[in-house]
């Protein structure tokens, strides 16, 4: 491995890349290794090592060497826009001129492409989501694979369907990988891969090369100290961010399951006035751009996010993540984890479980493969089809929800059976078979993987050791630091003034349900005449719930009475209470209809229920309490003509679910009289909205029935 040479000139690029020119910066050994085997020896290699290990000091210093030495950019495949921000301004400090292509600048994608064409880029980076794009894939990638001087897969467990974290679009890479020229160097790297992972990886890198070299080190983490605070409800675990927050050193990151959970918390810290920011998947880029910048800086205490922030954010002096529940996965807690103490001795990481940790695990727990008759009826529409079928299109021929169709699509694409063309997919009418026991397998991991992590929370024995264990790493040894080790450290009091405000944050009921205004596509090929924006006179209104399933307030209270196999009954006292407090709050707001509104709206002339197969006695209870209480009279409800339709509307895409619900409803002639009686504004009552098109078919029925407008008003939404 003797090249003095080659590994002065690395060190130089090295301290240029950090920032210390002419400095003193080494490569450690290991990542010397790495760089010769790319440089020197052009092998394929896979690197699994800790987070803060310095991966991008490899593919970066490499890439310099390589440049330098006549070969083309390098390409690095990356799963999240905060990676490539960070990446991108790393390589300017050496001098690398990176570039990157995703969602977020498609204004620059022609440039982008242009300057790649005339060798002007040093590293162009790109999500996976790429991958699968049909210009990209036929324009670009080909280019790519004849002229790539590198190709980088970071967080390369994304490629195997083992791994904790699969994501179809990496798949596309087996082909990127297989029609690179000969002697090109790939690099893989990732710090969250166990053994299976690593040896599928390992092996899909070195298909039709030889073997890849493995470059597998210790996963311990130095500077990490991990604890656990049981408390005994989602208000304590609010009270105690308040109470504890600034005690954690320097700033950080609060995760939460849920994009409702964060929001929650990110009001009540603000309400306590701390400078902290949400991060999830519905904030827009530039907001979260802001907040990205401002954790940087230390201008805020934290972000408090979902999992929209995970792979490849690089703060080294992050000095806590705490999170407020449980992840599913203890590997994917690793992951979080590691975004702490990078740069410094020592950081605090705390996990808060909650008692709706597993409720939530299993409201976002749809991602198996699809059952095979599901996956043959979308073979056979394309088939029949004779012509591609856009993604909405598909989806009002099958029974799927669309992200798990355009999952499926991306894998059988991999596998051959469908292809991605202008216009959407098409079949191929190659043999493919339905792999049963490889899914069976995977769905039986996510269930191991959950019991890991409620073995995590109860361990009495070293946490960084049983992380470490789970990620098969063989010099996993007692930490020395965790509570379990060196005793308790987290103080899990709270004050109980700050738990009062915490209780009041959570209890305090209401949330916006926005309507659907546009119909979906493919309709009239189920035989439904309905296309484009639904009229204005048939729109239903900006409704009302009491709480969000997925948020740690009501959604807490609210998951227990609406789940499954839940009791049917009447509205409890204080659900009821909550209502008539939402309906009031909504009545005071803008555009509300209470008196001491500027230009309100009309009263509500009474309440109208939606029916329910399956608790037909809360529902009933709900409207007419709401009527009586709000002393609006209480008109009736919708009648079922096809019940049947109703219940498999709630497990069907948006399609599929409004052809199930087109003849469920009718108005019946009763209702029909007192609407012609006292026409004006209805108020729309149901347990809980999923994807709003019960409520938006019911308010249509009702405006066509002679109602003024209809505003819903529901428990639960969902999301």
């Amino acid at each position: 491995m003797d090249d003095p040479e080659l590994r002065t000139e690395a060190d130089a690029i090295l301290a240029e890349l950090v920032g210390d020119p002419g400095g003193t910066a080494r490569l450690r050994e290991d990542q010397w290794q790495a760089v010769a085997a790319l440089v020197r020896d052009h092998r394929r290699a896979l690197v699994v090592q800790r987070t803060g290990w310095g991966k991008s000091a490899v593919y970066f210093v490499a890439t310099a060497l390589l440049r330098r030495r006549g070969s083309g950019p390098t390409v690095i495949v990356s799963p999240l826009l905060a990676l490539m921000r960070n990446q991108v301004e790393a390589a300017e400090r050496a001098g690398i001129r990176a570039r990157t292509i995703n969602s977020a600048n498609p204004e620059e994608w022609q440039t982008i492409h242009e300057e790649v064409g005339r060798g002007e880029t040093d590293v162009l980076l790109v999500s996976p989501e790429r991958l699968n794009s049909v210009d990209f894939r036929e324009n670009l990638l080909p280019r790519l694979a004849a002229t790539t001087g590198l190709l980088v897969v970071d967080e390369a467990h994304c490629i195997s369907d083992w791994g904790h974290d699969f994501r179809p679009d990496y798949r596309r890479l087996r082909s990127m990988l297989a029609e690179l020229p000969a002697g090109v160097p790939v690099l893989a790297t990732t710090a969250t891969a166990n053994a299976r992972v690593t040896a599928d990886v390992a092996e899909q890198l070195g298909t039709g090369t030889g073997e890849a070299l493995v470059l597998r080190g210790p996963l311990d983490r130095e500077s990490l100290r991990l604890g656990v605070v049981r408390l005994p409800d989602a208000a304590h675990r609010l009270a105690w961010l308040a109470e504890h927050l600034d005690e954690l050193p320097g700033s950080g990151i609060v995760y939460a399951l849920t994009v409702a959970a964060a929001e929650e918390a990110t009001a009540f810290l603000r309400g306590r006035g701390f400078r902290v920011a949400s991060y999830t998947g519905r904030t827009e880029n530039a907001d979260r751009l802001q907040a990205e910048s401002d954790l940087l800086g230390n201008r805020v205490k934290a972000l408090v996010a979902t999992s929209a922030l995970g792979m490849g954010f690089d703060k080294p002096d992050l000095g806590f993540v705490v999170h407020l529940g449980s992840p599913s996965s203890p590997i994917a807690y690793y992951q979080q984890v590691g975004r702490a103490g990078r740069g410094v001795a020592h950081a605090d990481v705390l996990l808060l479980p909650g008692q709706e940790d597993e409720a939530i695990w299993r409201y976002f727990a749809d991602t198996a493969f699809p059952p095979e008759a599901q996956v043959r009826q979308t073979l056979a529409a394309l088939a029949d089809a004779g012509r591609p079928l856009s993604v909405p299109a598909l989806e009002a021929l099958v029974d799927l929800r669309r992200t798990r169709l355009e999952s499926m699509l991306k894998v059988l694409d991999v596998d051959g059976a469908v292809r991605r063309v202008k216009g959407g997919w098409t079949a191929t009418g190659e043999p493919w078979t339905y792999d049963a026991e490889r899914y069976a397998w995977v769905a039986r991991q996510r269930a191991a993987e959950q019991q890991a992590m409620r073995d995590y929370v109860n361990t009495g024995d070293c946490r960084m050791e049983f992380l470490r264990r789970r990620l098969d790493d063989e010099g996993a040894v007692r930490c020395g630091r965790c509570d379990n080790c060196a005793g308790a450290w987290a103080d899990s009091s709270v004050s109980e003034d700050v738990l009062t405000g915490a209780a009041k944050e959570l209890d305090r009921p209401g949330v916006e349900v926005e309507p659907r205004r546009m119909w979906p596509t493919g309709l009239p090929a189920l035989g439904l005449d309905l296309k484009g924006r639904i009229p204005a006179g048939e729109l239903c209104a900006t409704g009302r719930a009491l709480g969000r399933l997925s948020d740690i307030g009501w959604g807490n209270r609210l998951r227990p009475l609406l789940a499954d196999n839940a009791p049917d009954g009447p509205v409890p006292d204080d659900v009821l209470r909550a209502a008539v407090a939402v309906l009031a709050d909504w009545a005071r707001s803008p555009g509300g209809w209470a008196p001491s509104v500027p230009d309100a709206g009309p009263r509500p002339v009474g309440v109208v229920a939606v029916p329910s197969l399956t608790r037909p006695a809360l529902v009933d209870s709900l409207a007419r309490g709401v009527a009586s209480v709000g002393r609006l009279p209480y008109l009736g409800a919708l009648e079922y003509t096809a019940p049947d339709g109703a219940l498999a509307a709630r497990r069907s895409n948006s399609a599929q679910r409004l052809r199930a619900l087109a003849d469920t409803f009718t108005v019946p002639a009763g209702l029909t009289g007192e609407l012609a009686r006292t026409p004006g504004p209805v108020l729309l009552v149901d347990d809980r909205t999923d994807s709003g098109w019960t409520l938006a078919v019911a308010a249509r029925l009702l405006r066509r029935a002679g109602s003024g407008e209809v505003l819903p008003l529901v428990l639960a939404a969902a999301g």
